[in-house]
């Protein structure tokens, strides 16, 4: 019997999220999601890993834990441990972190660890889509404090934590995405993020510390993250092998202390993330991260020049944007007639996919006239041609650009 002979809709829970579309493959040209480069998944090595570790220690997957214990694989902990120092700053033990089944599932775990019904928490006015979704599910207050350059403003926070203070209002947490800000590209300054930390601990508020485009920057230069700062007190960091390796891999990690993580490993119940991918993650990365990464990087950044200059030559000015510092979106503003939530349809029904920006924004009216563009996966030509179809649906739908390719259309008035 399947499905379709029973109905089981009025056994439904309440408040669900919409249905998920059937789907029917990718789009000729995805600017979507935090897809990577095809092109430079690390396959060979990732085979070599693989055939090496299950030869030496296959035998493991008849436990659960790999005999590592719930807090995931050691040698890949035991990476992390040096990985951090080195590339953030962050002083912690192997038992100090904890793998997770993506930085989705952590950020799943810090919320039912800390968030009930009512909760207030403060996140940057724009930010990943996916933590948005999830704290209107869990029915919590979000506050969204705007950005600028360098990140979240730290008057706007202040200012946001002393309107609380006033009406008595604890916020639970500060989410922030401080190096290579989702999905602006930012990287938050030093003294920024000293202030930051300064704010946070005079309103007794932890900070919800959110790092999985970090190792993506073009300078390879950082300054130390928020946890190495406050020496781990009062921050939660999160990170992902998702933007670094391969997003399918599903492998990220929080850094808290034990009290933090015992809790989280009650929540957790799932008897282990994927061993498999922690086994290989680890066998690889200890041979070539140092050298994977900044190659990654090199191609990522040849691509963004590239969606860069095809949206200067497909709407010159309508198209405003920020150079990112890193990682693998584009944040666009176009024109204030165009609403990206209607465009993206338009868009999709000629083969573009994009991301319309009030699903990135906890002001929807700051997001109407913004997109999220994915340029990691397409190829540099195929986002040429990608550029130049949504520019030729923008004119038809809003009028903008009113030149396409430097070329005037008068009859498009």
């Amino acid at each position: 019997m399947t499905s379709a002979s029973f109905d089981f809709a009025p056994l439904l829970a309440p408040n669900l999220p919409v249905p998920a579309a059937r789907w029917n493959g990718f789009p000729k040209y995805n600017f979507i999601g935090g897809h990577n480069d095809a092109e430079r998944v690390p396959v060979d090595q990732l085979i070599a890993a693989a055939t090496a570790v299950l030869r030496r220690e296959g035998a493991s997957l008849a436990t659960y834990g790999l005999n590592s214990g719930p807090l995931g694989y050691r040698p890949l902990r035991d990476f992390l441990v040096a990985k951090l120092k080195r590339h953030a700053g962050i002083t912690c033990t192997a038992d100090e972190i904890l793998i997770t089944s993506g930085s989705l599932q952590g950020l799943d775990l810090v919320n039912s660890l800390l968030l009930a019904p009512g909760d207030t928490v403060l996140i940057e006015q724009e930010t990943y889509g996916g933590a948005l979704t999830r704290l209107t599910r869990l029915g919590v207050k979000t506050i969204g404090v705007p950005l600028d350059g360098e990140g979240m403003r730290m008057d706007a926070l202040a200012a946001a934590l002393a309107d609380l203070k006033r009406r008595g209002v604890q916020a639970k947490y500060i989410y922030t995405i401080p190096t290579v800000q989702n999905p602006t590209g930012a990287i938050m300054g030093t003294a920024r993020r000293a202030e930051l930390l300064k704010l946070a601990q005079s309103h007794g508020v932890p900070i919800f510390e959110d790092e999985c485009y970090s190792d993506l920057i073009w300078d390879g230069e950082r300054p130390p993250a928020l946890h190495a700062m406050a020496k781990g007190s009062g921050v939660i960091h999160i990170g992902s092998f998702s933007k670094s390796i391969a997003p399918a891999l599903r492998v990220g990690y929080i850094v808290a202390g034990w009290d933090l993580l015992a809790r989280m490993l009650a929540l957790k119940q799932d008897a282990g993330s994927g061993a498999l991918e922690q086994m290989v993650l680890a066998e690889f990365c200890a041979a070539h991260f140092n050298t994977h990464v900044p190659a990654l990087t090199s191609g990522l950044r040849v691509k963004l020049d590239t969606l860069m200059e095809a949206l200067a030559e497909q709407f010159g000015t309508s198209a405003e944007f920020e150079e990112p510092k890193g990682g693998i979106f584009l944040w666009v503003k176009l024109p204030d007639q165009v609403d990206t939530l209607k465009l993206s349809q338009a868009a999709l029904a000629a083969g573009v996919s994009l991301n319309p920006g009030p699903e990135w924004s906890t002001d929807k009216a700051f997001g109407k006239s913004r997109l999220r563009l994915c340029f990691a996966n397409p190829a540099p030509e195929t986002i040429r041609q990608g550029v130049a179809v949504l520019a030729d649906v923008c004119r038809r739908e809003f009028g903008v650009p009113a030149r396409i390719a430097n070329v005037e259309r008068a009859a498009a008035r």
